[in-house]
Parts: C-alpha cells; structure tokens; sequence
C-alpha cells in the first residue's frame, strides 16, 4: 500500500506551527459491498440502499452506497496513514466539530482521506488539541463523500 503524502509531529510546538498546513493524502480504498454488508451486520442498519445490489441499482443512486457512518469512520483507518505523530505518550480521539456528506459513496467506488490542520490550541502538560479537516475523495468526482471536522488530543 503506497502511502501518497505523510506528515510527521513530534510535538505540541510543532502543531500549533504546522496550522493551516495540508498534511497530506492516504492511499486509495476500494468501497467493497463485502466491507458495506459487514457494517450492516455489526450496525443492524440493513437498509436495502445499502444491502440489496439488486433493488439499490434501480434506486437513486443506481447502486448500493455505504452508510454515513461507514464512510465517517474511515478517518480512523485514513488520519493515521497520513499524519504520524512521534514521541507521544497518549492520543485520544476527542470528537467531531462538523460532519456532511456531499455525496454518496457507492460500492466499487474508491476513496480516500485528505488532511488538513485547521487549527491547534495547547494543553497543560505539553498536551495539543488539534482539530484536523478529513475530506474523504471519491476518485473520479467532484464533491466528496464526506468532510470532517475531527478533534484530537495528544500528550507528550
């Protein structure tokens, strides 16, 4: 898996430096319906736009998407292919600012995740908070299947 563009922090110092700045561009992903189907089960949400190839490519969106949440928490798998932060005794994941989805994600689609630290404020005990914009890309579209606003803390 090639990794296209990855940022290194190895301290509060540095992220309050590095606002502002793109961190980079995961790999792509495929959207797999195997990957959709598998967050229906461990979600209960079997609603067919996601789950039923066959009646989803008569729907809307011509296929079966991936549920929101499904295409939110891929910045869990995306945010640490691109920002690698060294040196660190603990990181948390704080939160969500703001959350849209702009478009679908369709199964057989690719994505992947764009970072941007949009901003960072210091903690007591050399800890950051940063807050970094995750736009997940769909290859080959304009609009994304998701931007995030995603808040993390990390103590050093």
């Amino acid at each position: 898996m090639e990794i296209l563009s990855q940022t290194k922090l190895g301290s509060a110092g540095e992220f309050l430096a590095s606002v502002g700045r793109e961190l980079g561009a995961s790999p792509w992903l495929l959207m797999e319906q195997r990957r959709i189907g598998l967050f229906a089960e461990a979600t209960g949400d079997h609603q067919w736009i996601h789950v039923d190839p066959v009646r989803a490519a008569e729907g809307p969106f011509g296929a079966c998407i991936a549920h929101g949440y499904l295409t939110l928490s891929l910045v869990n798998l995306f945010l640490p292919q691109v920002l690698t932060v060294e040196g660190m005794k603990l990181g948390v994941n704080y939160g969500c600012e703001r959350v849209r989805f702009p478009a679908p994600l369709r199964a057989g689609s690719r994505v992947r995740g764009v970072c941007r630290l949009v901003d960072a404020e210091a903690l007591s005990g050399d800890g950051v908070q940063a807050v970094v914009r995750v736009t997940l890309e769909i290859e080959g579209q304009t609009k994304p299947a998701c931007v995030a606003d995603v808040i993390s803390r990390y103590y050093f």
